[in-house]
């Protein structure tokens, strides 16, 4: 993609998350686009979001599981931006039409208290991180899921391009030394509307939570970006995501992590 063509699409995508509506697939408009290509829109996106005033407080860890990578046909994550009007707080109330179409899914957060860049070990992550918490991830689309002409669904530079499908994240209350929780093992039973709808381990997420961190580092370093002091890392999700039309409630119970929750109005 041109520089041009990369500044439109993310042009496209901000206009698209301020008015509530949806752009065709990228995938589709460019049929030779990268996962490069791809960042560059997402870091293009995350330019302009700064330019209006709004901070970055973190980054999100995506497509973990080998479940949705197969079905994607990839075999590594993506990553996003995580700004600081995404956060909720665990029990609050999303606005009515806030998002477009909501998802949810369950994940473990790490707060980071040291700065990693480029390639890190499974130790240096743990040494730098301040603590981990339950938390649940909001997801929404700004690009259609599949296009109505041709059938086709999006792909992952449509993903990567729309921010890795973020939009809000929701930390629970509890926190804990990675120190001293095997995270493997760290699991959810996730509730919406009192109805038990996934349940999921830690080891989904790349069969170690961690080793997400680890890869991210890898990954932002290849781009000139790095975790920083302070900032939060969506670990991946251990769940499918779940709809959460208006009047959803969902609760994810993580036993003695912790609790999470979150409605939408």
């Amino acid at each position: 993609m041109t520089e041009d063509e990369i500044h439109a699409a993310a042009t496209d995508l901000l206009q698209a998350e301020k008015m509530g509506s949806q752009i065709g697939l990228l995938s589709l408009k460019h049929p030779g686009m990268t996962m490069d290509d791809a960042y560059a829109v997402q870091a293009a996106l995350m330019t302009a979001k700064l330019v209006e005033g709004r901070k970055v407080i973190g980054w999100k860890i995506g497509l973990t599981s080998r479940a949705m990578q197969d079905a994607l046909k990839i075999d590594t994550p993506d990553s996003g931006v995580l700004f600081d009007d995404m956060a909720f707080e665990t029990g609050g109330m999303v606005p009515g039409g806030r998002f477009i179409q909501p998802r949810v899914e369950a994940e473990i957060a790490f707060v980071m208290k040291a700065p990693l860049d480029g390639r890190v070990t499974r130790e240096e992550v743990i040494a730098a991180t301040d603590y981990v918490c339950p938390a649940l991830e909001i997801l929404d689309t700004r690009i259609l899921r599949s296009d109505p002409a041709t059938g086709q669904a999006r792909v992952i530079v449509d993903t990567i391009s729309d921010n890795a499908a973020n939009a809000g994240i929701v930390l629970g209350e509890a926190r804990h030394d990675p120190r001293l929780v095997d995270l493997r093992w760290v699991g959810a039973i996730v509730s919406r509307d009192g109805e038990v709808e996934e349940t999921g381990l830690g080891a989904g997420v790349l069969n170690d939570p961690v080793m997400g961190i680890v890869w991210l580092a890898e990954r932002m370093g290849t781009y000139g970006q790095s975790i920083r002091p302070g900032q939060v890392i969506l670990s991946g999700s251990f769940i499918r995501p779940l709809e959460c039309p208006p009047g959803s409630h969902v609760e994810a119970d993580f036993g003695a992590f912790g609790q999470v929750g979150i409605s939408f109005g």
